[in-house]
């Protein structure tokens, strides 16, 4: 198995007076064809959501209001904790990785986009099978 490490994305801004527009694509922005988006929204400050891992999926994950952590696990038990609290910057999170979200700031919104449709069989939720998957040979 390859093992891709998360990493942070900046999102083109375009601004201007009126203010600023991003646009987020797989033709200037991420590495894949976005075929789902979902976004999480009226979350109370220090909330846990997440917590698993995708099989083969690819998600990316940005603020549009407020501010979240996201904390990272890799194949060898690498932690990584992010602060996304910016409009314009994004974390992409490959297959393989375990990630959690955690509300920073209260009524915070992102935004979740995804390189495939939803299917319950791509999820890793227990970590312990995660681990056993993922075990460097």
């Amino acid at each position: 198995m390859n093992f891709e490490a998360p990493r942070l994305i900046s999102i083109p801004r375009h601004k201007d007076i009126r203010g600023n527009l991003s646009v987020v694509d797989s033709t200037g922005c991420l590495p894949f064809e976005v075929k789902r988006v979902f976004y999480i929204y009226d979350i109370p400050a220090e909330t846990q959501r997440g917590g698993h891992a995708h099989k083969s999926l690819y998600q990316f994950i940005w603020p549009v209001s407020g501010t979240i952590e996201v904390l990272t696990i890799d194949k060898v038990r690498n932690k990584n904790k992010w602060l996304l609290q910016f409009p314009w910057k994004g974390l992409l999170i490959p297959p393989m990785i375990w990630a959690s979200e955690k509300a920073v700031s209260a009524g915070c919104v992102y935004i979740v986009a995804a390189s495939d449709y939803y299917d319950e069989s791509d999820y890793i939720r227990d970590i312990d099978a995660f681990f056993d998957l993922s075990a460097p040979s």
